[in-house]
């Protein structure tokens, strides 16, 4: 099994659940068979009870679960069914951490962020990967690098490089921003390197960069981004806005 971590950076709304349902339907194309994870780092076990403008579009898989509305792009995107195990979010893995914490499954051990939420974090990831029957998983990390809520889940998929055996089995995608001043006129790549800075602070050193703008980046933004952010050019993707996403 393989696994692709998308995460992101600067802000919200970048357009992850975009990015790695391409990444999906790409790999698809490539002739292998793909699933989708998606993490949300919010105490709701669930969508189902959320405000949606201001979360979006709750999408109902077939098993009846209220999810968030990226599932809905992984099934449109790569046709697949997913189900309420696809969905992790920080309501249901401590939900189940002190569920076993009562029932004394920990054998009297101080239960901790590490290593119980992120064991239980990565036990979720592996467990739903492997039954998919899938050759590669795409895990979609909700949030922005930084956010207090997301500290658990980046320790884990951190943690998860190693667990699955390194840099060939899990690779990092890590999207971000450059946005263009309009009193400048040119591309800044400042949010970028911070970004970046950011994760490889936790530990995490992404492979691929995507970045966000609302025009394709020249060479030399690229090149910029490869030399401050220690990733090679040709994995600097420009991912600009268009008309359709389709």
């Amino acid at each position: 099994m393989k696994y692709v971590v998308v995460t992101g950076g600067v802000l919200s709304g970048l357009g992850k659940g975009i990015t790695a349902s391409s990444i999906g339907r790409l790999l698809i194309a490539r002739g292998y068979k793909v699933t989708a994870i998606k993490i949300d780092p919010y105490l709701n076990c669930d969508a189902g009870t959320m405000n949606p403008f201001q979360h979006g579009e709750v999408f109902v898989l077939d098993d009846g679960s209220e999810v968030d509305l990226d599932l809905g792009n992984y099934e449109r995107f790569l046709d697949i069914n997913l189900t309420t195990d696809h969905n992790i979010t920080t309501g249901k893995v401590y939900r189940k951490v002190i569920e076993k914490e009562r029932r004394g499954d920990y054998l009297g051990d101080t239960v901790q962020i590490i290593p119980h939420i992120t064991d239980e974090i990565k036990n979720r990831i592996i467990s739903v990967a492997e039954h998919s029957g899938a050759d590669i998983c795409i895990v979609e990390l909700g949030g922005t690098v930084g956010d207090i809520e997301s500290a658990p889940f980046l320790e884990a998929v951190r943690q998860l490089k190693t667990h699955v055996g390194g840099k060939g089995n899990l690779i990092f995608v890590h999207t971000t921003l450059v946005p263009t001043l309009s009193v400048v006129g040119e591309p800044k790549t400042k949010p970028t390197q911070h970004s970046v800075k950011e994760l490889r602070a936790i530990g995490i050193t992404p492979d691929v960069i995507v970045i966000r703008s609302d025009r394709a980046v020249e060479h030399s933004v690229k090149k910029k981004i490869s030399l401050f952010c220690d990733v090679p050019v040709e994995a600097v993707i420009s991912a600009y806005n268009v008309s359709t996403i389709y």
